[in-house]
């Protein structure tokens, strides 16, 4: 799994609305980067609707959010209407990205785990624990606080 001080892996996907994406469009930016198990689901829904949430106080500082699960473009596009999610999801059916950062579990999703990311492109914190909660902590407290 890519740790504390790795740079930010490089990946090229297609967002919710199946237009290309790439970690090139986070160079010099801070971001979370957070990975989830599935769209929709009551864990994941959490996570999302606490970034959508908090998104204006992360925008508002030059932060970029970027969800991330193995699910296809129109289950990201449905999740990110049903939430009204103002931020990218990226969509990794083939499980590309998740096998770059480390975080596919055996049953073949992404494990919940974030990425806190510098304005340097290195990994400045993982989040590495099943609660939603705690990922939307540590992001507000290294980011908002």
């Amino acid at each position: 799994m890519v740790a504390v001080g790795d740079p930010l892996p490089k990946f090229a996907a297609a967002d919710q609305d199946g237009k290309p994406f790439s970690s090139d469009s986070l160079r010099g930016k801070a971001a979370v980067v957070y990975f989830y198990p599935a769209a929709d689901t009551p864990g994941c829904t959490i996570e999302a609707k606490g970034f959508r949430d908090e998104l204006p106080k992360y925008r508002a500082k030059g932060i970029e959010v970027v969800g991330i699960s193995v699910d296809d473009c129109p289950a990201q596009k449905a999740f990110a209407t049903k939430y009204g999610l103002g931020f990218t999801l990226v969509c990794d059916p083939q499980r590309e990205v998740a096998k770059a950062f480390g975080v596919l579990n055996p049953r073949g999703v992404a494990r919940r785990v974030t990425f806190l990311v510098g304005k340097d492109g290195n990994i400045a914190e993982v989040v590495d624990t099943s609660s939603a909660d705690t990922h939307l902590a540590r992001a507000r407290a290294r980011f908002l606080s």
